[in-house]
């Protein structure tokens, strides 16, 4: 069974990710086989904030090269995760700004 904290793995911190701050939207790196719905509740849960929607992003993996060796970097998926309008924000991205 997936707790909240096994789906979300990671804040992702980027330029165009911090510039959706103001728009109460933020980007999270999840477990590939997540779901919005999946998604939306382990934010909820962790963060205590109420969300409006969720987007998702399957990035594939890329071929990597190491002399004659070649192999592949793992896929990731990203939620673009939207808070309603009188939600509070989420207070790990506070200071980013």
């Amino acid at each position: 069974m997936k707790t909240a904290y096994d789906i979300i793995k990671k804040p992702v911190i980027t330029e165009r990710s911090m510039s959706g701050i103001g728009e109460n939207k933020y980007v999270f790196e999840v477990l590939v086989s997540a779901n919005k719905v999946e998604i939306k509740k382990a934010i909820e849960e962790i963060f205590g904030v109420q969300v409006a929607s969720v987007n998702t992003v399957k990035l594939p993996g890329k071929w990597k090269r190491m002399g004659v060796h070649t192999g592949k970097t793992p896929a990731m998926k990203k939620a673009i995760v939207t808070l309603k309008a009188d939600s509070k924000p989420i207070e790990i991205f506070e200071g980013m700004l």
